[in-house]
């Protein structure tokens, strides 16, 4: 099976988001990744909700949500109804991860759980059904420029022994340079956001990644 590219609209030039999804269309990307901030979890808000449905009707792409914030609950039946097809919830952030992704899975959409690079995964056997995708992050979140962090992929390799039925995703710092080591890890789908959108070049950087594939 080829690893899938979830391009991240973060790193998108803002003032030009049809041509953005023209190009990665063409591009021949997997996912349209949007992360999702409340300023609490993550200092940050890039994208607001709105985007998700002005942008639906311009592709069929997959829409993978990245929810990065605390009480996600609340927000989940807007996301489906915008047009969500993947949404991933914090661990960090769920008390009660298996209820939420239950709750991911009744609204029709694939369920998956993210974790910040310091923390370590737990069985996660007792998700099973609802458990469709893990993330695993390889940068510190919202830093600008935040390094690739190497040393985070033996989490993917645990993983996958641990548990071959989900998909597992690398999500921060994935390049052209270090995308063999990311996939010998096990990566699944990754996550690319400054990589592909670097220079404007969206195809060319597309391309390159694929061509490292």
């Amino acid at each position: 099976m080829s690893v899938r590219i979830s391009a991240s609209l973060a790193s998108a030039p803002m003032e030009c988001l049809s041509k953005v999804i023209d190009e990665l269309e063409k591009g021949g990307v997997d996912y349209i990744h949007f992360d999702i901030e409340d300023g609490l979890f993550v200092q940050a808000m890039t994208l607001g909700t709105k985007i998700i449905p002005d942008l639906r009707r311009l592709t069929k792409l997959p829409f993978d949500i990245h929810l990065m914030m605390v009480n996600p609950e609340w927000m989940l039946p807007h996301l489906t109804a915008f047009g969500a097809n993947r949404i991933s919830v914090h661990y960090e952030a769920c008390p009660y991860p298996r209820r939420v992704l239950r709750y991911i899975t009744s609204l029709g959409a694939h369920a998956g759980l993210a974790f910040n690079p310091s923390t370590p995964l737990p069985d996660l056997k007792y998700l099973f059904p609802y458990l469709s995708f893990v993330v695993i992050l390889t940068t510190e979140p919202e830093v600008p420029d935040s390094p690739f962090l190497p040393e985070v992929l033996e989490k993917v390799r645990y993983g996958r022994q641990q548990l071959g039925g989900v998909e597992w995703v690398v999500d921060g710092g994935v390049t052209p340079e270090n995308l063999s080591e990311v996939v010998k890890s096990g990566a699944q789908t990754v996550v690319v956001g400054r990589a592909i959108f670097s220079q404007n070049k969206i195809k060319e950087n597309i391309a390159a990644l694929r061509s490292a594939l």
